[in-house]
């Protein structure tokens, strides 16, 4: 525990000192790694995954693009009036594809291209649901929550580096311990993009409460079933839904108009 508290401590510190905050939540994060070329990467990776995936053009998919361009349009607008209020210096290449696969996943790349699998269309149940999964995705895009990650990755590297070095702490220990940290602000990064994915449902003109109800079924459909929280990525479902309750009612989300 000693451990995690000093790498804690290291990665306030770096947090403290870093110039960038996450759009509209005002959240201090770490920007180490180039913006463009991370994007860049993203488009490249993106089109490799497009080719070697069966992507589909049918009803559902027109759905997907519909639900992404409106919410896309409805960010960029915002943030048009808003300015201030975003980090991003490069301008997105929106692109929305439904890709062939059992899943139930969406993600979004830095930079705007989309995929959602037809996997999670069971679970959405229509275009709110859509709008719940697509805007919170988008959400991770707009926060920069990779390059967030990436940032932190090196200096995950580092500081093991040094204590290793310099101090003979185990790498075992290490690991372990930060880790532990990492996923802390996994678990974070998640709460924030449900957070701004329902002011994005808000300006796109989708109901945000409809959010609880696509949780709640995601919920029931694992049976109840997750590991520890602090030994996860995101938030159990239990915690997701009482954050997303207190957020439909925060003066963060209430004030925010188009």
């Amino acid at each position: 525990m000693k451990m995690k508290k000093v790498l804690s401590l290291v990665f306030l510190a770096l947090f403290l000192i870093s110039c960038s905050s996450t759009p509209i939540t005002g959240r201090k994060q770490l920007l180490l790694v180039n913006e463009e070329e991370t994007i860049q990467n993203s488009y490249a990776q993106y089109a490799q995954v497009i080719k070697q995936s069966t992507v589909l053009n049918n009803n559902d998919a027109k759905l997907v693009k519909k639900v992404g361009n409106n919410i896309a349009k409805a960010v960029e607008k915002y943030f048009e009036l808003h300015p201030e209020q975003r980090t991003s210096k490069v301008k997105y290449q929106w692109e929305f594809n439904l890709i062939k696969d059992d899943t139930p996943n969406a993600w979004c790349m830095p930079g705007g291209k989309v995929a959602f699998y037809t996997g999670i269309l069971p679970y959405t149940k229509g275009e709110q649901g859509i709008a719940v999964v697509m805007s919170h995705e988008i959400a991770h895009a707009i926060a920069e929550h990779s390059r967030e990650q990436q940032s932190q990755s090196l200096v995950q590297g580092g500081v093991g580096a040094v204590l290793q070095t310099a101090f003979g702490v185990p790498q075992e220990l290490y690991g372990s311990a930060s880790n532990l940290v990492m996923l802390g602000y996994s678990r974070k990064q998640e709460t924030e993009a449900d957070e701004l994915g329902l002011i994005f449902m808000k300006l796109a003109g989708y109901n945000p409460s409809y959010a609880l109800t696509f949780w709640e079924r995601m919920s029931s459909a694992g049976g109840g079933k997750q590991s520890p929280e602090f030994l996860s990525t995101h938030p159990n479902d239990k915690t997701r839904i009482e954050n997303i309750k207190k957020f439909l009612n925060s003066p963060t989300f209430l004030n925010v108009k188009k």
